[in-house]
């Protein structure tokens, strides 16, 4: 009997999880932004010493698990599972960095929503009784992203004001059934929203649909509203998909401004850096997750926040056959703790 699930698609926690531990690894661009104090490592090479930008991805999620461990106070063959993904071809990044660690993994592809996905299968893994320490980790690189979504960055292209700049950066947190941390109360599971965008150069437009429908379906189920968070916090919608979101929550009559911020306006300053619409990327909500937000949830200086990863599944080969983008969207509801 699922006794846990709220609504269609959502499900409660009553012995909630913990997230007793977090990491970040955040690239150049990213450390000379306005979160840059909240991240753990950062790295001014855009390779990280390795040969390939690809290398570098997967180097980054060897860093931030390493990092994870040691703020953790455990060797990393004390983990019980990972889930995690990138937005690599096959999600290379993910599975080299976990080669012959022996650790078992779950490999994941939301794009960019991966971090909310792998924190809401590390919950229900916890919650579930089938674990005790699970990560859920992602990453995301500018170069290994343009070369595989869009031109080589040799090419010069010209970028459009709707355009976002895909963080370089990896996240990874420990999710655990005991301990002291933020705590995961609820989650709520997207579906595959399409509402014919075609512009791979406009993804935020995209996803503004699965996130709305995400969040409407989260306050539904759970029977919830925007006044019972004090953050909303979108993955990577840019400014452009914010503002679409809180135009479509207007049409249906839900008000969730001042409520409503967004990972992609967070990790970077829209005026002084030049990112056009803001950030994106499964980097983006992993290291505004894993610095800034559970920074301040530990720390009391917010209660409760609902933490809604945006996801454009899009690939080369759809884009190139002329497809539209579809979105989805997971929501996890995280409340302080100490």
């Amino acid at each position: 009997m699922a006794n846990l699930k709220r609504g269609k698609q959502s499900f409660a926690l009553p012995d909630s999880p913990v997230i007793t531990a977090w990491a970040s690894v955040a690239g150049k661009k990213e450390a000379e932004g306005p979160l840059a104090h909240t991240f753990d490592i950062k790295c001014r090479d855009t390779y990280f010493g390795q040969k390939t930008w690809e290398q570098a991805e997967k180097y980054m999620q060897q860093q931030a698990l390493k990092k994870l461990a040691e703020k953790a106070g455990m060797a990393q063959t004390e983990f019980d599972l990972v889930f995690s993904g990138d937005l690599l071809n096959q999600c290379i990044g993910s599975s080299f960095s976990l080669r012959n660690t022996g650790l078992p993994h779950l490999g994941l592809y939301g794009a960019c929503s991966t971090m909310a996905e792998s924190l809401l299968l590390a919950s229900m893994a916890v919650g579930g009784g089938f674990a005790d320490k699970v990560v859920a980790m992602t990453s995301s690189h500018f170069a290994s992203s343009e070369r595989q979504y869009r031109f080589p960055l040799g090419y010069g292209g010209q970028r459009t004001p709707t355009s976002q700049w895909t963080v370089t950066g990896s996240g990874a947190a420990l999710v655990s059934n005991q301990g002291k941390g933020p705590k995961i109360t609820a989650c709520t599971i997207g579906t595959v929203t399409d509402l014919g965008i075609q512009d791979a150069n406009n993804m935020g437009a995209a996803m503004a649909p699965a996130a709305y429908a995400t969040i409407r379906a989260h306050f539904a189920d759970l029977k919830t509203g925007p006044e019972d968070f004090d953050l909303i916090v979108t993955g990577d919608l840019g400014q452009v998909g914010k503002e679409m979101l809180l135009e479509l929550a207007r049409r249906d009559g839900v008000s969730l401004g001042g409520k409503l911020t967004d990972c992609g306006t967070l990790v970077f300053d829209l005026e002084k850096q030049d990112v056009h619409a803001g950030g994106s990327g499964c980097g983006c909500s992993a290291i505004t997750l894993c610095g800034s937000l559970l920074g301040q949830l530990q720390s009391g200086k917010l209660k409760k926040i609902l933490f809604c990863g945006t996801g454009a599944l899009l690939s080369p080969t759809s884009t190139q056959q002329g497809l539209p983008i579809p979105g989805v969207c997971h929501a996890v509801a995280i409340t302080g703790g100490r």
